[in-house]
């Protein structure tokens, strides 16, 4: 099925079609957020909280580990088919789809070979108690990745429901079904049998979305040779890749460290936090979801002014649910807490500090996505690395000194940080304020500088 140029440019670019699908993504997020919520929750309750912590410090070595895996190949792939949509390259965009999954394939070999070869040498010289659950996780490393990059690429094909369904809700139910059945077999739930449990269910949430997404892909885009620019596309994505890099580095440096400083324990309570306070972010992934592929398309036109129209009402949007939820979330922290069991509930001014990183975040609006969409990726990549290198060495200071509470602080110090300064970058290079109060920081959209 063929799709013009202005039937596909209207369809990215009316705000109640976005509020629409904002909608929709509402309804799909929220239930994929309180459902892998709710798995944490139960497998902190089935493991304990140190089972539970060698868990997460697995995921979360994986989830880091995806990054240079993926190559920043999903975002890219998110800019350039939004792009080709608009403009009917089908060449051009069969050939980024094709190319992307088999680059993120062999990247994603490579780096889980090279992470397996570390940890049996570590072990080899220095055995650590993280070893055998970390060589068990390889795995999820190329899952990780190819989740990532298929649900770019189904957002960027506008199917939200294809892009975040199968990781966000049929994989949680799948693995909490896995861990139930597991636990009521053999009576007990380890870390590492949960790490297992979780490859396994992933592995048939990748197939089946690659599945669905080839066949959307053939049924709705017209047949061709594809072309591949793989200079191109690689030279945008090394800087994307930097740019996310960075930024789930941040979010997952802390983890890792206090997981590596102070034990599983500790990381175990630590994760119950981090994962509660992201639930401030919530509204803001929800709304990027939808919204992205309307900042490539209107920036490729030179359409300031309905760029800022676009971004003013996103920011609206993002605003008042998030200070909401903030609130909610500092007021009543260690009875939410509780819910993963009442050793936890020590943790609730890690939340408490950890939700005020998140609501500076989503109070600046997408910065960070529209730096991206519009081609500026270069010019906020130094701002991520920054603050990536001070994450890093502050948090090897602070978490000896103080404990927990000091990972929770630099990474609020270091997310409000980054978020500030690309507000700056955006009202500059991209002409637009990404603010809900952007009066302080409003310029003239006629002296924006298109293009740079």
């Amino acid at each position: 099925m063929t799709q013009t140029v202005s039937s596909t440019t209207e369809e990215n670019l009316n705000l109640g079609i976005l509020a629409k699908e904002a909608g929709i993504a509402l309804v799909i997020k929220f239930a994929g957020i309180l459902l892998t919520y709710l798995v944490q929750v139960f497998l902190a309750r089935w493991i304990g909280r140190t089972e539970y912590g060698i868990y997460e410090y697995v995921v979360a070595w994986s989830v880091l580990l995806a990054i240079p895996a993926g190559l920043g190949l999903p975002h890219t792939v998110l800019r350039f088919v939004s792009q080709y949509r608009v403009k009917e390259e089908w060449e051009l965009l069969r050939g980024i789809v094709r190319s992307s999954w088999l680059m993120t394939i062999l990247a994603s070999l490579l780096v889980s070979l090279l992470a397996a070869g570390v940890i049996l040498l570590l072990n080899y010289y220095h055995p650590f108690a993280y070893a055998i659950p970390l060589l068990i996780g390889i795995g999820l490393i190329p899952l990780q990745a190819l989740v990532k990059l298929q649900l770019e690429t189904a957002r960027a094909a506008k199917d939200v429901t294809l892009g975040y369904a199968p990781s966000q809700i049929i994989w949680p139910v799948l693995l909490i079904c896995g861990a139930f059945l597991f636990l009521e077999t053999n009576r007990a739930l380890t870390g590492i049998s949960a790490i297992a449990i979780s490859q396994i269910t992933l592995l048939a949430v990748v197939l089946f979305q690659l599945g669905l997404l080839l066949l959307k892909l053939n049924q709705e885009f017209v047949a061709s040779k594809p072309i591949y620019a793989i200079r191109e596309w690689l030279g945008v994505a090394f800087v994307v890749l930097l740019q996310s890099g960075c930024f789930l580095i941040l979010s997952k440096t802390d983890t890792i460290m206090v997981g590596s400083i102070l034990g599983p324990s500790e990381a175990g309570m630590y994760a119950a936090a981090l994962k509660t306070a992201k639930w401030v972010g919530f509204v803001p992934t929800i709304i990027n979801i939808v919204a992205a592929p309307s900042f490539a398309a209107l920036y490729a036109k030179e359409d300031i002014d309905g760029l800022q129209k676009v971004v003013g009402t996103v920011a609206l949007w993002i605003f008042w649910p998030s200070l909401a939820i903030s609130l909610f979330l500092i007021l009543f922290s260690q009875p939410v807490l509780g819910i993963f069991g009442s050793e936890f509930i020590t943790a609730n001014w890690q939340l408490k500090i950890l939700v005020l990183g998140r609501a500076i975040n989503s109070w600046c609006g997408p910065v960070s996505t529209l730096m991206i969409m519009t081609g500026n990726q270069n010019k906020s990549a130094m701002v991520f690395v920054y603050a990536t290198a001070i994450n890093i060495v502050l948090n090897a200071i602070a978490i000896p000194l103080i404990g927990a509470i000091g990972a929770a602080m630099v990474t609020t110090l270091t997310f409000a940080m980054w978020n500030i300064l690309l507000s700056f970058l955006v009202v500059k290079y991209v002409g637009v304020s990404p603010l809900v109060f952007r009066g302080l920081f409003q310029r003239d959209s006629s002296k924006s500088e298109i293009g740079t």
